[in-house]
């Protein structure tokens, strides 16, 4: 009806493409692709902090979501596989067959090395260990002239030397000094002695003036030793570090200050 190469048959065929055209577009964006992405639809993503990992899959499964496990860390307190984190938070709109990223709970706890706390005080243990998450466990006194100071560390009852690979969030038992130290010897007898020689003796033989007190109105001559504690009977015995107290005839020296 129409030649092929008149004005009408080029405007007809010019408007078949069009319509086909128009036809494609139309298809892909309302049709196709909306049936391919769940266009205008979303789900509220399930609050799976805390859930089992299998629990977790299992809830996420029945709502069309997925999940990624992308980073771990170990809680001693928490059961293995408790899932501690979740990336898109609970409540938030997706759409179906979105991946859910999660951190979950360790199974065995990651192997660490033993820091050194030895030859510090219990204090600055505390603060080692809780840095390394680990805990400080129970703290025997053992004598050592080191008063308070970190002597041995225990793990499980074994003795564990800096450096060695323990598992985190491990129990750390500490031998710590008593300040005293653990030879024994007789108690030196000091009765009689200037209070200046007797000092420089008893300090001599590791052990430590305790209190000094005055005593008015001996017959002996001022700054002698009149009695002692510990006395120095037969058979009595001391260990370094401890204490003296002396009893010293005449006044107590008035200290110059100025």
């Amino acid at each position: 009806m129409f030649k092929a190469k008149s004005f009408a048959g080029v405007l007809l065929h010019l408007c078949l493409m069009g319509i086909i055209v128009a036809a494609l577009i139309i298809g892909f964006f309302y049709i196709y692709l909306p049936s391919t992405t769940n266009h205008g639809e979303s789900i509220s993503v399930p609050r799976i902090e805390g859930m089992q990992l299998t629990d977790a899959e299992a809830l996420l499964e029945a709502q069309h979501l997925r999940y990624f496990i992308n980073d771990s860390s170990y809680n001693p307190d928490l059961k293995p596989y408790t899932i501690l984190t979740q990336d898109p938070a609970p409540d938030a709109q997706v759409k179906e067959n979105r991946k859910i990223y999660i951190s979950v709970n360790m199974k065995e706890p990651p192997m660490i090395k033993m820091p050194k706390l030895i030859d510090g005080s219990v204090k600055h243990a505390e603060l080692i260990l809780k840095s390394y998450d680990l805990k400080k466990g129970k703290v025997t006194m053992v004598p050592d002239l080191q008063q308070n100071a970190v002597l041995k560390q225990f793990v499980n009852g074994r003795e564990v030397k800096p450096g060695e690979l323990i598992p985190k969030g491990s129990v750390v038992d500490l031998h710590v000094g008593d300040g005293l130290g653990n030879t024994e010897f007789e108690v030196p007898d000091v009765v009689g002695m200037p209070v200046d020689e007797a000092s420089v003796l008893l300090v001599g033989q590791g052990l430590q003036i305790g209190n000094i007190i005055y005593v008015q109105g001996s017959e002996e001559q001022d700054g002698t030793v009149l009695k002692q504690r510990p006395f120095a009977e037969v058979g009595a015995m001391i260990r370094v570090g401890e204490f003296v107290d002396l009893w010293v005839a005449g006044e107590e020296p008035v200290l110059d200050i100025e």
